[in-house]
């Protein structure tokens, strides 16, 4: 009996501003792709300016999906992106079209290329509650030196200011006595898919001016009006939405905690440090073929280069043409 193939997933990531949604746009056209965003708070609806969201009327007909499918009061987990990823993939394929993932949250996306099996230990409210008071009491630093203690692997990927992963690693220890970096869960299998992964990259003085460019120009459409609205409905800053980068820094300023200045400042600097950390994820990924777009401005050249690695990969067995259209 014949081995089933795998079904065939095209993805495209990289760090935050590096160009992806272009290019994106021109690679589903020419391959006859539906988009699977890859980005954790995209899916919240009125969460739009702050997250970089494409418009509907910048989307030229290609469908997109996972995107505005969540109020921002909802939490989204990575274990939902992966059956909901899953799910679409087939649904993708079983129309002979190609499923193509776009974005920059690491996990979320690693956990769907390659099925992440995600640990069975159960939400433990007091124990939670008990690491928030000790990283109120002691700091961020604190915090994670205690899981540095118990499971130095899982410390290493986790930036000190992710509490809510952090306190999860230690959760799981707590229950399994196993660190969350060798339990069953955190095995990478072989991937289910067929997968060819596109990364972009570029000079990071280049990207960090780019971020900051970016970040001035959701100032100049209405960020901090957009966040003023989510507050108004209710959204308080605790909820997982609120707590991504471009909304906590100017909640701080809507609080009276900072001038709007300084919360400027300091969203520069966590993006800017947030891409870091995006680049450090992928780098650990395997089988990523990375393309330098430094040179931005050469789009046609740069848009090439993705396409004959695509055309390499799934030639055989996948129509395409770069003139079609959806």
């Amino acid at each position: 009996m014949t081995k089933e193939a795998k079904p065939k997933v095209l993805v495209l990531l990289g760090p935050t501003a590096v160009g992806k949604t272009r290019l994106s746009l021109t690679i589903a056209k020419a391959f006859n792709a539906e988009i699977i965003s890859g980005d954790s708070m995209q899916v919240y609806r009125g969460m739009d300016i702050g997250t970089a969201k494409i418009k509907t009327s910048e989307m030229e007909g290609i469908p997109h999906h996972l995107i505005d499918i969540h109020d921002p009061q909802e939490p989204y987990s990575v274990a939902e992106f992966q059956s909901e990823g899953r799910r679409l993939i087939r649904e993708i394929s079983a129309k002979g079209r190609l499923p193509f993932i776009v974005g920059g949250t690491g996990l979320y996306i690693e956990s769907l290329c390659y099925g992440f099996r995600f640990s069975e230990a159960v939400a433990d409210e007091a124990f939670r509650t008990e690491m928030d008071r000790f990283a109120e009491e002691h700091g961020a630093l604190a915090l994670h030196a205690r899981l540095a203690e118990v499971d130095p692997a899982s410390a290493a990927r986790l930036h000190p200011n992710d509490r809510r992963r952090i306190i999860r690693a230690l959760e799981i220890y707590q229950q399994t006595d196993t660190p969350l970096s060798e339990s069953p869960a955190a095995k990478k299998p072989e991937s289910p898919y067929d997968l060819c992964l596109i990364g972009l990259t570029m000079d990071r003085q280049i990207l960090y001016k780019r971020i900051e460019e970016r970040i001035d120009e959701m100032l100049a459409e209405g960020l901090v009006e957009e966040v003023r609205s989510l507050m108004d409905r209710g959204c308080g800053r605790n909820l997982i939405s609120m707590q991504g980068l471009g909304y906590k820094e100017i909640a701080a300023y809507l609080g009276g905690e900072m001038t709007l200045e300084e919360s400027v400042v300091l969203l520069k600097r966590d993006t800017r440090r947030f891409a870091k950390r995006q680049l450090s994820w992928f780098r650990h990924m395997k089988d990523i073929q990375w393309i330098d777009v430094t040179g931005s401005g050469n789009f046609s050249e740069n848009f090439s280069k993705i396409h004959a690695i695509i055309a390499g990969k799934f030639l055989s067995g996948l129509e395409y043409t770069s003139e079609q259209s959806n």
